[in-house]
């Protein structure tokens, strides 16, 4: 689903905590958190992120854009970012809000079919917002593959309010770092990074 449209003038910023909150409501499971990542997490998140020439950005799990939008200011070109949400509201949403992105509404793990052919091979940062350590690993090595299919050898971002790993990467092949902490969100949120490991692929 494209997300070029114009945003709303005179947005008010509670609509976002509001739209967020009415969606974990309806399925938690699908929501780290009861709201809005905060800017320091944000600014946390887009420092992190690297792109070459002729490639975008993708987040996962976009939720009410506030990463997004962080991304932009950060001075990723909304023409080079590509957001993901599975809620159509949320989706529509952002097609609003976030003018020039495109925002694809659909299952970070179909991403093979999601994501548009032409980005495929050519993500520099994949961002994953989805609350990965509520799942069973199986579904666990179902993400990272999905990220694998259209990222090959990139990894990804996962922002998460646990305090060790969500991930248990040996388990799924993977190496891991803790690239940011920051106690200035609700709850206090940590950055990890997560990539392929060659030696636990092939022991």
């Amino acid at each position: 689903m494209p997300g070029v449209t114009v945003s709303e003038p005179g947005r008010k910023i509670g609509s976002n905590a509001a739209l967020f909150f009415r969606r974990w409501l309806a399925n938690p499971l699908q929501m780290g958190s009861v709201v809005p990542s905060s800017p320091a997490l944000c600014r946390r998140i887009a420092a992190l992120v690297t792109q070459g020439p002729g490639e975008a950005v993708l987040e996962l799990g976009a939720g009410t854009g506030v990463v997004s939008r962080a991304l932009l200011d950060a001075g990723v070109p909304p023409e080079r970012l590509l957001v993901l949400e599975i809620v159509p509201d949320m989706a529509e949403h952002l097609g609003r809000t976030l003018p020039g992105v495109q925002v694809l509404c659909g299952d970070a793990f179909d991403l093979g079919q999601v994501l548009p052919r032409r980005w495929h091979g050519r993500i520099g940062t994949a961002i994953c917002g989805i609350p990965l350590v509520l799942l069973p690993i199986a579904e666990q090595r179902r993400f990272v593959e999905a990220v694998e299919a259209v990222a090959p050898g990139r990894g990804f971002l996962l922002y998460t309010y646990c305090a060790t790993s969500p991930l248990p990467y040996r388990k799924l092949g993977l190496a891991a770092r803790r690239e940011a902490w920051t106690p200035w969100n609700l709850p206090p949120a940590s950055v990890w990074r997560y990539w392929h490991d060659e030696a636990q692929a092939h022991p």
